[in-house]
């Protein structure tokens, strides 16, 4: 018998994490997006090296979880797949924003977007969407979506926002090939203006880069 694949609205609930407290002495916001595996509350321990008096990190969580290996002992998460992507795509975007609408930031603080494997394509569908400005954008070890265009960023000014991306040289997941398509689709996007930096090193995050990359 023929089937018919149905979708209905509810109301979910998920964490985030959030890192150090905002005050006078705060400079910088970091939005922050782990990869495929992680949870927010071990991903941010890459981020310790940084100031904590003038930095507030924000971690929002994947929320596909599921047990890695076969272990059934520790827990990964995952942003999205190819199943139902779109409608992945927006549930994933409205939580984002009650996140920041739950934070209330104040807009005199710089906005540090950084977004780590999987979590690029999460961090910049959300720049594009959002439309917010942006100090600084560091697009590490992950791919941009293809259905991302230069008009989604056209609201950029490439003259106050620092655009980088960042790679390991012994990547796995960065074949030439696929390293070539997204040469070409940063420089498309960001008008040339992105800076490209490489570590020695494979897919993984290096917390002493990130220290450097701001400072």
């Amino acid at each position: 018998m023929p089937h018919l694949e149905k979708s209905v609205t509810y109301t979910t609930e998920n964490t985030y994490l959030t890192q150090n407290q905002i005050t006078e002495k705060t400079k910088n916001v970091w939005l922050v997006f782990h990869g495929i595996g992680y949870l927010s509350r071990f991903f941010v321990k890459y981020f310790d090296g940084l100031d904590p008096e003038e930095n507030y990190l924000i971690v929002p969580q994947a929320p596909s979880k599921y047990y890695l290996k076969n272990e059934y002992k520790y827990v990964g998460a995952s942003w999205l797949t190819k199943e139902n992507t779109t409608m992945d795509i927006n549930n994933v975007l409205a939580y984002i924003e009650a996140v920041l609408e739950a934070e209330k930031l104040p807009e005199n603080l710089n906005l540090i977007l950084f977004g780590f494997s999987q979590g690029v394509s999460v961090a910049t569908r959300w720049w594009a969407n959002s439309k917010k400005s942006c100090k600084q954008v560091i697009l590490y070890a992950g791919g941009i979506p293809n259905e991302l265009t230069k008009d989604d960023f056209a609201f950029v000014d490439f003259d106050t926002t620092k655009i980088q991306l960042v790679y390991g040289d012994a990547d796995e997941f960065l074949t030439p090939d696929r390293l070539q398509i997204e040469k070409r689709k940063i420089e498309t996007l960001f008008q040339g203006k992105a800076e490209i930096i490489t570590f020695t090193g494979g897919h993984e995050v290096k917390p002493n880069l990130i220290h450097d990359l701001w400072n």
